[in-house]
């Protein structure tokens, strides 16, 4: 089992920049690739970022490539997404999540993560 715990969301204006944290525990030494979702109401959660388990190979949505950029640091077992010109559409809850993959390449696809957080809020003024 692997729990996880997002921080770092909360009110930014737009073209502003906040940074996510996402701390793992429990089963953190087994190998996983993680993921930032995100949900916005009324609407489907969607993929934003994941990463490999060593950090070797990343994944964006079109939507936030350039503007995210996510990163872990395994010894600190965190992983974290930097988000920059934001913009009031990026406005949702931000999920993180885990796989168990030791794979090259994170998968992006929801129904394949194993483990969620419970979300941080971020929200975008105009």
């Amino acid at each position: 089992q692997v729990q996880l715990v997002e921080s770092g969301g909360g009110l930014v204006q737009a073209g502003g920049s906040l940074r996510l944290s996402c701390a793992a525990s429990g089963r953190t030494s087994s190998r996983y690739a993680m993921g930032w979702f995100r949900q916005a109401p009324g609407k489907e959660r969607e993929f934003v970022a994941a990463i490999n388990w060593s950090g070797a190979t990343t994944s964006y949505a079109d939507s936030t490539k350039g503007r995210c950029t996510i990163s872990r640091d395994n010894a600190k077992n965190t992983v974290y997404l930097q988000m920059s010109r934001l913009k009031p559409e990026d406005a949702a809850v931000y999920y993180c999540a885990a796989r168990y993959s030791a794979g090259y390449f994170p998968t992006t696809t929801k129904n394949e993560y194993n483990y969620w957080g419970q979300g941080t809020q971020v929200t975008v003024s105009s």
